[in-house]
């Protein structure tokens, strides 16, 4: 939990830092300019193709009448907006994440290794392809679980939470595959992703609820309904930051992770103490010098007149 929060606040801070900033431009260039040009192009027509869709359900016409009979005649009005809506922004998020993936995350993590691991190696052990097919990959099994889970959204407890654990679950995927392909071999990514699963998963339920708040955008009513190219550009931009700060916070995670890792592997290769079968510790005994062969010399001088003894044969 310490590294989890010691990563978070450290997203916050690299979030707020001008490179940030200014690559968050991009995805919103990109995915701004294509929702809203579409918007601005087909939005009349697509929200009157859903009524007169929504019209041919005589079930519904039921509800809206009785809506209309009891004073919500409004709901009537807004229903094929709305619905247009709330399937145009899951897309819109969709893209914003595979922009940021692509653009602004090596950014990012180069930003953050640049500053805080300038001695981490990089092993490369994954190709930028790769990562393109891991993105699109982990986005198909999001959406089909998106579309398979839709008709639980309508019950209250579930809707707060399949959503955020999809999103969790996706971004978490993306982030941590995009911030150690570059560092981390393989195997490393590997073993972090399985060793760390349940803080990543956190993290990506984390920014799941964090990327509803742009949402907020839309609640000015039918102002926002009219002005719905802009509120679109305007909410590209602020899931843009939404993902930018949960790059920065799987990066500084990740990074510090495999940086632990790389430690304790160093430190398992040291060679410590040898150790006899018994199991001690002790140092092996220094080798002997060659004066320790034979008898011990005798320390005292030899009495005045005696014969001095021959050396021996070397």
């Amino acid at each position: 939990m310490t590294a989890l929060l010691d990563a978070l606040w450290r997203a916050v801070a690299y979030s707020l830092h001008p490179r940030v900033m200014w690559a968050s431009l991009v995805p919103v260039l990109l995915a701004g300019t294509l929702a809203g040009g579409l918007a601005w192009r087909y939005w009349e027509g697509a929200v009157a193709g859903l009524r007169a869709w929504l019209g041919q359900w005589a079930w519904l016409q039921t509800v809206l009448q009785w809506l209309d009979s009891v004073g919500a005649g409004a709901v009537q009005t807004l229903m094929a907006p709305v619905l247009l809506v709330a399937l145009a922004v899951p897309v819109v998020v969709l893209l914003t994440l595979l922009l940021v993936a692509a653009f602004m995350t090596p950014g990012i993590v180069k930003l953050v290794a640049e500053r805080r691991f300038p001695d981490l190696e990089r092993r490369h052990g994954a190709a930028w392809w790769q990562g393109v097919l891991w993105s699109l990959a982990c986005t198909a099994a999001a959406v089909l679980a998106l579309l398979v889970s839709l008709p639980l959204w309508f019950v209250p407890p579930f809707v707060l939470l399949l959503p955020p654990l999809i999103w969790g679950w996706l971004s978490g995927r993306i982030f941590t595959f995009d911030v150690l392909a570059d560092h981390a071999s393989a195997a490393e990514r590997r073993m972090i992703a399985e060793t760390h699963r349940w803080p990543l998963l956190l993290m990506g339920v984390f920014s799941g609820y964090l990327g509803a708040l742009p949402s907020i955008v839309w609640a000015f009513g039918a102002v926002s309904l009219v002005l719905a190219p802009v509120m679109l550009v305007l909410s590209v931009w602020l899931y843009t930051l939404v993902f930018a700060f949960s790059a920065c916070w799987y990066a500084h995670y990740a990074l510090a992770a495999l940086s632990r890792l790389r430690q304790q592997e160093a430190a398992a290769r040291v060679p410590g103490p040898v150790v006899d079968l018994a199991g001690s510790a002790d140092p092996l005994p220094p080798p002997a010098s060659p004066s320790s062969f034979g008898p011990p010399p005798d320390p005292s001088p030899p009495p005045p007149g005696a014969p001095r003894a021959l050396p021996g044969p070397p």
